[in-house]
């Protein structure tokens, strides 16, 4: 019985918000065996995504949080395969402005377990980026997943609506610099790192403020 396996897709796109609009590219994350899987953060190409699940079955589309590039396709990844779109409450102010008129099939809440091959993924609301940011600690295979709110050097970018850098700071201290040193940290955009090649820096990204 092969256990649960992590796969990677970068997609490419656009990131918009407050009236500004950059080119992004984002990791999408897919966790699962042969049988079935999740996708967290179906951005920008659902068909690229698709063709990387292949024929597994779909358990569930789990967003880390509301931003555009995060969530762009999602609806037609869904339509595809049946699975649901998860995202946490606090973050649908930013799914409406994506995707108006609809809603997420599902709400994301801290503590809950989501489950793909025998393996279970610890929702961490994680405040900051956005008020609905969460990360995804999966203990059984080293990692956590941090979307946007830990990357490899610093904390997620808080200048824009709706985020705010001290409650990123206290989500980053609290819930993400408290697992083991060695978890591995997959972000949503650039290099993975791990929690205690971050960790001694937190000082300092307070002093900067940003």
């Amino acid at each position: 019985m092969m256990g649960a396996r992590v796969d990677h897709v970068v997609t490419s796109g656009t990131f918009s918000l407050d009236g500004g609009t950059w080119e992004v590219d984002n990791n999408v994350w897919i966790v699962g065996d042969d049988a079935e899987a999740i996708v967290i953060d179906a951005a920008h190409d659902a068909e690229a995504i698709a063709a990387a699940v292949g024929g597994r079955r779909l358990v569930a589309i789990v967003s880390t949080h509301g931003h555009d590039d995060h969530i762009d396709a999602a609806p037609e990844l869904a339509a595809r395969t049946g699975a649901p779109v998860l995202l946490h409450p606090d973050d649908l102010m930013l799914w409406e402005q994506c995707h108006p008129g609809t809603a997420p099939d599902g709400a994301l809440a801290d503590g809950q377990v989501v489950t793909v091959a025998g393996t279970g993924l610890t929702v961490l609301h994680t405040p900051g980026h956005s008020p609905g940011a969460v990360c995804l600690h999966v203990p059984a295979l080293g990692t956590v997943f941090s979307g946007d709110t830990l990357f490899q050097g610093g904390p997620g970018a808080t200048g824009r609506s709706f985020s705010d850098f001290p409650t990123i700071i206290d989500s980053i201290r609290g819930r993400l610099l408290t697992l083991p040193a060695e978890t591995v940290v997959r972000t949503g955009h650039g290099d993975s790192t791990t929690v205690g090649a971050e960790a001694p820096h937190l000082e300092e990204w307070i002093a900067r403020g940003h």
